[in-house]
């Protein structure tokens, strides 16, 4: 069992949607991954992700998504490329990565609750 939290640590974490508006691989991860730019809105604007997606998605796939996203991290160090958020999945059987999404189009930054 995972240790229980106060709801207040869970409110400190802000999850947002956004658009992916530009993917590229990144063949220099040391793990296979994939390059995003996503929108967050006017409020947060566009942010830089890199997410190992490579098993389920091509660049291409991911142009237009809505995807979750965690946007009050650090910044991090992912070889050269510098991730601002970070782009939320689940793993399927194998352990490869399963974006989380709205299953409705929703509003460009909008927070999970």
């Amino acid at each position: 069992m995972v240790e229980p939290i106060p709801y207040a640590d869970f409110e400190r974490v802000d999850i947002r949607v956004g658009t992916v508006v530009a993917a590229e691989p990144y063949p220099e991860a040391r793990k296979p991954a994939i390059k995003l730019r996503i929108d967050f809105g006017p409020t947060i604007g566009l942010r830089q992700s890199s997410a190992q997606l490579t098993v389920h998605y091509t660049p291409e796939q991911l142009i237009g998504r809505q995807v979750c996203a965690v946007v009050n991290f650090a910044p991090r160090q992912i070889g050269k490329f510098i991730s601002e958020v970070l782009t939320l999945g689940m793993p399927d059987a194998d352990g490869a990565v399963v974006l989380l999404r709205p299953d409705q189009p929703v509003p460009d930054g909008g927070k999970l609750f």
